[in-house]
């Protein structure tokens, strides 16, 4: 079949990589110059499926009025008052319940853990390489409350044969040898050994071109400007430099998605939340992070990507911009001075800000839609590095009409409908 994706960040390109794989000839469109340009340019660096886990949860609604209050808050919320905003918030809060939290989040880990296993397979087949390291997530609580709160997560983990050890203060540094400077900030922390970490850009790039290698076309700085429709099926994509056709469209647009999504008739709940990020020069290995530290209380990642160090978190709901405000930059640069302060060369910090298309049950979308030849790949959040590969996979089971490895019937559009 010919086939179009729509986006060529880490899951517009992982998607053509698989159906390509899968014997497909596939088109990719981006407006911009090359793969991962936006939102996978330049994120926290994290591949991790235990840490896999909606924002909307228990007690959320409660946290979110004392971190608006907070001087370096993790969540910043200046939404444009209109009613799709208004349904998006609402969809998060319907989501903070107990039975909710743990559905959401057996689905993101179900979905995290089936991508890491084909990420392993794909970097044992190509030798692909990314500044990649393997050694673990570590929670990193700074309160006795946020350590006591852990049982609705570790209970998930468990029940999804995921290995994770609960530390003392001690074990924290055991794990992250640089926090012996600062024990006294911490209370202790919740690992996850199997996680990994590594560049997503670096990676997306690398993949891009071995998707080349497969006959995948990249087509860059060609802007979508309509989609034809015939009936319930696209004809083509109307572009900057013509008219695409394909027998298959597949929408990985990201926060973008939504709208060109409503000119089809198809409504995707997914808000663009903002977050941001901080690259850092190593200047004392020994003095940095060995791996990804979440520092719970700014919900911030700090993550070990060669001789780098990459800072990201915060969730800003905002609409679409990429404003760089400088208290959201000195929220980044407190998390990692304040935990790694001899580490790095901190008058040198490179800032950035992506959209993270976000769903209100933090699940992403894969799967087909009432269109009859449009299928979609997008609403991961915060997760597109940790899902990417099995996400393209599972794409291209469904389009290919083979049988997918896991579950994958309530990861469509219509478990909102």
């Amino acid at each position: 079949m010919k086939i179009v994706v729509l986006g060529s960040g880490v899951i517009g390109v992982t998607s053509a990589y698989y159906l390509a794989r899968a014997g497909h000839q596939v088109t990719v469109i981006d407006r911009q110059p090359g793969p991962a340009l936006e939102t996978s340019f330049a994120n926290a660096g994290e591949i991790s499926p235990g840490y896999s886990s909606p924002w909307a949860a228990p007690g959320i609604p409660q946290k979110a009025v004392k971190w608006l209050l907070m001087k370096n808050a993790p969540l910043i919320l200046q939404p444009q008052l209109n009613l799709e905003v208004m349904q998006w918030l609402f969809g998060i809060l319907r989501n903070c319940t107990s039975t909710r939290y743990a559905v959401n989040k057996s689905r993101m880990v179900r979905l995290s853990e089936y991508s890491h296993h084909c990420l392993k397979e794909l970097r044992a087949e190509t030798g692909i390489s990314y500044d990649g390291r393997e050694k673990g997530t570590l929670q990193l609580f700074r309160t006795q409350k946020q350590l006591d709160d852990i049982s609705k997560d570790t209970e998930v983990l468990s029940q999804c044969g995921i290995p994770f050890e609960v530390l003392d203060v001690d074990g924290c540094a055991r794990a992250e040898p640089a926090l012996n400077e600062v024990k006294s900030k911490i209370k202790g922390g919740l690992r996850l050994p199997n996680d990994e970490t590594g560049d997503c850009f670096k990676f997306t790039n690398k993949l891009a071109d071995m998707a080349q290698a497969l006959g995948v076309e990249f087509k860059f700085n060609t802007t979508i400007e309509a989609i034809e429709q015939t009936g319930n099926h696209i004809r083509s994509v109307v572009t900057n430099d013509g008219l695409i056709t394909a027998d298959n469209f597949v929408l990985a647009l990201g926060s973008y998605s939504p709208i060109l999504a409503r000119s089809l008739g198809v409504k995707l709940p997914i808000y663009p939340i903002k977050g941001y990020s901080l690259t850092l020069s190593i200047t004392d290995a020994d003095q940095a992070p060995v791996s990804t530290l979440m520092d719970e209380s700014y919900k911030i990642a700090i993550t070990r990507l060669g001789d780098r160090v990459r800072v990201g978190g915060m969730a800003e709901v905002s609409g679409y911009n990429n404003r760089l405000p400088k208290n959201r930059c000195d929220t980044l640069m407190h998390s990692v001075s304040d935990l790694f302060p001899k580490s790095c060369n901190f008058e040198d910090a490179k800032y950035w800000s992506g959209l993270r298309p976000m769903t209100p049950d933090g699940t992403p979308i894969v799967g087909a839609t009432p269109v009859k030849n449009l299928y979609l790949n997008t609403g991961h959040g915060t997760l597109g590095w940790t899902m990417a590969c099995g996400s393209g996979q599972l794409l291209a089971d469904i389009i290919s009409g083979r049988a997918p490895a896991i579950q994958h019937d309530d990861l469509s559009v219509s478990r909102y409908s």
